[in-house]
């Protein structure tokens, strides 16, 4: 492999900034493995090639999307998913951004669709432009995440619902961190989050702030190996299926993308105002939780707009899943999760599995003092 160095990218970040048309795919993975390599590239560059991607647009290109994927998980830890292999996993994720702050929808309708008996393994992290992310409302559940020893994949033992803390798996992205950090627009590193999941899914629902991204999203899915998505975006700029209207999506269904509109009464449910559905602090937004997946079937009036938000993105997953042959159907059985206590049960299995995990490594590291 040839040397990496600043002399070495200052040649590509010319090619980008000055035929940002002509910058490949496999240019942009040469660049990331400068930006990834020690040394490889001055702050100043790195400043400049993030600003230049974002001015140039190549971020938005479905293929730049997919390579920068590819680098990232060559790069990440290693997880074990037991039975990974014959199991249909599924992710729910959004790429964040939309600037509504609304309840954590995705990670509830995770572990909703988990119950109904969908392999649910979210990739996620805490909050970066919401009061509470979905790593936030985990942990005010006391659930606990498992880092994986470098050169040990960590194994992800079958239960219904897990969720990998992004950070633990991508040392890589900690190396840019502070340079993204500094700049006053989201970079490409913040819109593939949805990408790298170590999981590697083979279905997702994934919503994203702007329309235009849409498309992009849904073939980067194709490519990177998904065969069936629902990437949505409401007409809010809201990153999840809303249920305030009308919902853009873009279905992958046998390698074809289709584009549809979605809307509660294709759910058989009402529309509730995005007010109605706001977020707060993670120990507020758990408490929800516990009252929605506790109540049986004396769900709250009170918490019937969250309740319909979550039956809306937990059926888009189960029909992405295979498990509901529509959306109603999908409502029906995320419906059923819920009262019967099946999703609770979710949550309760992830969290003994995440405190077992937590025991055996201190076992481990004892036994190593």
């Amino acid at each position: 492999m040839a040397e990496h160095t600043p002399d070495s990218f200052k040649i590509l970040l010319e090619k980008l900034v000055k035929t940002p048309e002509y910058f490949t795919p496999e240019d942009l993975k040469l660049a990331l493995q400068h930006l990834f390599t020690p040394d490889a590239a001055l702050p100043a560059q790195i400043g400049a090639f993030l600003a230049a991607l974002h001015i140039g647009r190549v971020e938005r290109r479905p293929e730049s999307l997919a390579a920068a994927a590819e680098v990232l998980r060559a790069r990440a830890l290693q997880a074990a998913i037991e039975d990974g292999d014959t199991d249909f996993v599924v992710d729910i994720v959004g790429t964040g951004g939309d600037g509504h702050n609304t309840f954590n929808v995705s990670t509830t309708a995770a572990i909703v669709a988990a119950g109904a008996g969908a392999r649910v393994i979210k990739h996620g992290s805490k909050a970066s432009t919401s009061s509470s992310g979905s790593a936030d409302l985990l942990q005010s559940l006391d659930c606990l995440f498992t880092a994986p020893s470098p050169g040990t994949p960590l194994p992800i033992s079958r239960v219904p619902f897990t969720f990998i803390l992004a950070p633990h798996y991508h040392p890589a992205l900690a190396m840019i961190a502070p340079y993204r950090k500094s700049l006053p627009f989201r970079t490409l590193f913040n819109v593939l989050g949805p990408l790298i999941n170590p999981a590697r899914p083979r279905g997702m629902v994934l919503g994203v702030a702007e329309r235009e991204l849409g498309p992009t999203f849904a073939q980067s899915l194709y490519e990177g190996g998904v065969e069936r998505a629902l990437v949505v975006c409401g007409a809010e700029g809201l990153d999840e299926i809303s249920c305030a209207g009308d919902t853009h999506a873009w279905q992958l269904v046998d390698g074809k993308i289709t584009e549809i509109t979605l809307h509660p009464n294709l759910f058989g449910l009402t529309i509730h105002p995005l007010a109605s559905v706001a977020g707060g602090t993670p120990t507020e937004n758990a408490e929800t939780f516990k009252a929605l997946l506790n109540s049986g079937n004396d769900i709250p009036e009170s918490l019937t707009p969250v309740l319909h938000f979550v039956l809306l993105n937990a059926s888009a997953l189960l029909v992405v899943a295979g498990l509901a042959s529509d959306f109603k159907e999908g409502v029906a059985l995320a419906m059923n999760s819920i009262t019967s206590g099946s999703a609770w049960d979710a949550l309760v299995a992830f969290r003994n599995a995440g405190r077992e995990a937590a025991k055996e490594i201190s076992e481990v590291e004892r036994r190593k003092a």
